[in-house]
């Protein structure tokens, strides 16, 4: 599948950045650009996202796939990894299924476990999704007092309708491939499947206020990235890098600018 990308740069070794469910692209501008002053910064939108073709198959090992088709078409050697959430997720099969493409890799408050209800649960957002009614659809603010039934945070609402684009009659429709994503929810929650390690530099990043990274997972961590090291960023919840974008920065700049060995 031929994922839709930004550019952000040519210079430097090569920086893909992965986004989360119901993201795109778009949401890592601030970033991107920033990072961009010192690699060559591609953005994804991942399969069933933003401008990304629309499919009915949906887990971690075709997304990963995606992207390996993506690196190859653009010929990269070897490239960076940063990703979020399930765009993490798909970075860490990607390391784990063609290590020899991947550089160094930082994965954004996200484990490579598989998630329960208890944690990282978004039922309460798909059912607001699903209570959109788009045919009758007049405005965006519409749509985020729709989803109050079922989202309470504000900050999450604005995130949601910002995917609320215009069809072809005038009306709306959803960036993302919404059934599909709901249909194969489940499949997104599950572990990373690997039959060996990946032995390059990765950095986990976790919001100290999310409990996507738990210390039990670490044992998982470990097992699949023994070169592994975790990273706390204080007051931040799931979004870390739009909570606390400079902290994020920071740490992202000098990971991958780092001098370590990934021999």
């Amino acid at each position: 599948m031929e994922l839709n990308f930004k550019q952000f740069s040519e210079h430097g070794r090569p920086l893909l950045i992965l986004h989360g469910l119901f993201g795109n692209l778009k949401n890592w501008n601030r970033h991107a650009r920033e990072l961009a002053r010192d690699f060559a910064v591609y953005a994804l939108d991942l399969r069933n996202h933003g401008e990304s073709p629309h499919s009915t198959s949906m887990d971690y090992q075709v997304m990963a796939a995606d992207v390996l088709e993506f690196i190859e078409r653009k010929s990269l050697a070897e490239a960076n990894i940063l990703g979020h959430s399930m765009g993490g997720k798909v970075a860490m099969q990607l390391a784990l299924d063609v290590p020899e493409r991947v550089g160094r890799l930082l994965v954004a408050d996200i484990a490579p476990v598989a998630y329960s209800e208890e944690r990282g649960d978004h039922e309460n957002v798909f059912n607001g999704l699903l209570s959109v009614n788009l045919s009758s659809l007049q405005t965006r603010a519409d749509a985020e007092t729709a989803l109050a039934t079922e989202v309470d945070e504000p900050a999450v609402r604005q995130f949601l309708v910002s995917n609320l684009v215009r069809d072809e009659k005038g009306g709306y429709r959803w960036r993302f491939n919404l059934p599909v994503l709901h249909e194969n929810y489940d499949r997104l929650r599950e572990g990373i499947a690997a039959t060996s390690e990946f032995g390059k530099p990765v950095l986990f990043v976790k919001g100290g206020r999310s409990n996507y990274i738990k210390k039990e997972d670490w044992s998982a961590i470990e097992q699949l990235f023994p070169r592994a090291r975790i990273k706390t960023v204080m007051g931040a919840g799931h979004w870390l890098h739009a909570e606390k974008p400079q902290v994020f920065y920071k740490l992202a700049h000098d990971f991958f600018n780092s001098e370590e060995s990934e021999q």
